[in-house]
């Protein structure tokens, strides 16, 4: 089974903590590219 992720964009509202960072640190060592967005309150 190959790696489907490398080299596409991924896009993730979030990516600041939780969920949504493991995520992104997951994807990015997959070779996928990442656009991030996160917001401080």
């Amino acid at each position: 089974m190959g790696n489907n992720i490398e080299g596409k964009v991924v896009v993730i509202t979030g990516a600041s903590s939780g969920l949504d960072e493991a995520t992104a640190r997951l994807l990015s060592s997959q070779g996928a590219i990442l656009v991030l967005g996160g917001a401080e309150h």
